[in-house]
């Protein structure tokens, strides 16, 4: 079965390299490893006996990043490569304190990743969520390096559970211990016969309690939220951006106030934005020289009008000027972090594509999160956290009490590593 896993990964590497002919994206992939061998030689003295941390993309690292801080404060003088898979994590955390060097994975096959290993003697690596990698993990194994899997979160609809995720199955072997966030992914794991599994929970949890604990002001977005209702549209995508344009379009003077947070800063995605949302309308780049006050006397005191925020990594903190969230990507390949709103108490409200987020169904559950799929769907859960301010003090209550009760993953994982460190 490996041999599938091999022609698969060839065959996307092929593929990414072919579209970068016309798509930014994949575009920035190719680029930004170019190059790579060469940087890797260069920080190589500095990253012997290194901690080596992999995720995906951005919303990985702020998972794998509580524990990783966790081990720097206990083991300060310890190097740290961060990799990322994707070009946008990689981009918007390349400049991360705490990693000597941030860097993009080496394609997976044999070569790669028994060069890394020569290169860095790494005496332990940490891999987030999802992010499973044949040749690396097994190099990793052969060459004795511990190595953990932290938050993992498994399906039955996964390539481990069909008949042909042979090399998935060995991958898990590969780990020295892997922590599921949850139970059921325990359950799965102990079908396959693996015992070097433990339920450790979710370290986003940890990460958005640490975010809202350290209380960090934006001027300009409490200038503009002024008495609210503020809407935080979060991470959206077109799909969402057309849902929300119709549903508020339709509430006239009921409409909330509206802060937009594209997904990607496209400049045809955020024209189109300008276009649709409800006016008077700016960008965060027009607004972030001028003093708060000529916000406040602006936008700030307009009863209506949308805030578009075109600068990346400000969300998570944003959200704290909300009364509701929408969080986008429901219409897409699945929603981005409702806990980052949720921790601040603020009730969430997203697409139907979230099958993959045990998170949503529990906000539904605890009423603090509502699916919708038509722009009636979004107007309905407006209106009665709008105009209801009793409805949405309950479930922004909810929202508080369902982060809280789920932080301490970080230390649960925490000892098993410094062991291994």
């Amino acid at each position: 079965m490996q041999f599938l896993y091999d022609l698969g990964t060839g065959a996307y590497h092929t593929a990414v390299r072919f579209a970068a002919l016309w798509k930014p994206k994949a575009a920035a992939w190719v680029k930004g490893r170019e190059g790579l061998w060469e940087r890797l030689e260069r920080a190589a003295p500095e990253l012997q006996g290194c901690l080596w941390m992999h995720c995906a993309s951005v919303g990985e690292f702020e998972q794998g990043r509580p524990v990783l801080e966790a081990i720097k404060r206990e083991r300060p003088e310890l190097p740290v490569l961060l990799t990322f898979f994707s070009p946008s994590g990689h981009e918007a955390r390349k400049d991360y304190p705490l990693a000597t060097l941030v860097e993009y994975l080496p394609p997976d096959n044999r070569r790669n990743a028994q060069r890394l290993q020569r290169l860095l003697n790494p005496k332990a690596a940490i891999f987030v969520k999802y992010e499973f990698w044949f040749h690396h993990l097994r190099a990793l194994r052969r060459n004795g390096v511990p190595t953990f899997l932290v938050s993992g979160l498994f399906r039955k609809d996964q390539p481990f559970f069909r008949w042909y995720g042979g090399a998935w199955r060995k991958m898990l072997s590969f780990f020295s211990h892997i922590f599921t966030q949850n139970e059921h992914s325990l359950d799965l794991l102990i079908g396959l016969g693996l015992n070097h599994v433990t339920v450790g929970g979710d370290t986003r949890f940890d990460r958005v309690a640490q975010i809202v604990a350290q209380g960090e002001e934006l001027a300009l977005a409490k200038a503009f939220a002024g008495k609210g209702p503020v809407l935080i549209c979060g991470s959206t995508w077109p799909a969402d951006e057309k849902l929300l344009a119709e549903a508020l379009s339709g509430m006239e003077a009921a409409a909330p106030k509206c802060i937009v947070v594209p997904h990607e800063l496209l400049e045809t995605q955020l024209a189109a934005i300008e276009q649709r949302f409800p006016k008077p309308l700016a960008r965060w780049s027009e607004l972030e020289q001028s003093p708060a006050g000529n916000v406040a006397g602006t936008l700030g005191k307009e009863q209506h009008g949308t805030l578009l925020v075109d600068r990346m990594g400000l969300l998570a903190r944003l959200y704290r000027y909300g009364s509701i969230a929408y969080v986008g990507g429901g219409f897409t390949d699945g929603i981005h972090s409702l806990l980052e709103a949720a921790a601040w108490g603020v009730p969430v409200i997203f697409g139907p594509d979230h099958e993959k987020f045990p998170e949503a169904r529990g906000l539904i559950e605890a009423g603090a999160g509502v699916e919708v799929e038509t722009v009636e769907d979004l107007k309905a859960a407006l209106d009665s956290w709008i105009n209801d301010p009793t409805e949405r003090g309950n479930a922004s209550a909810s929202a508080l009490r369902y982060v809280r009760e789920r932080t301490g993953a970080t230390l649960r994982m925490l000892a098993k590593v410094l062991e291994a460190l």
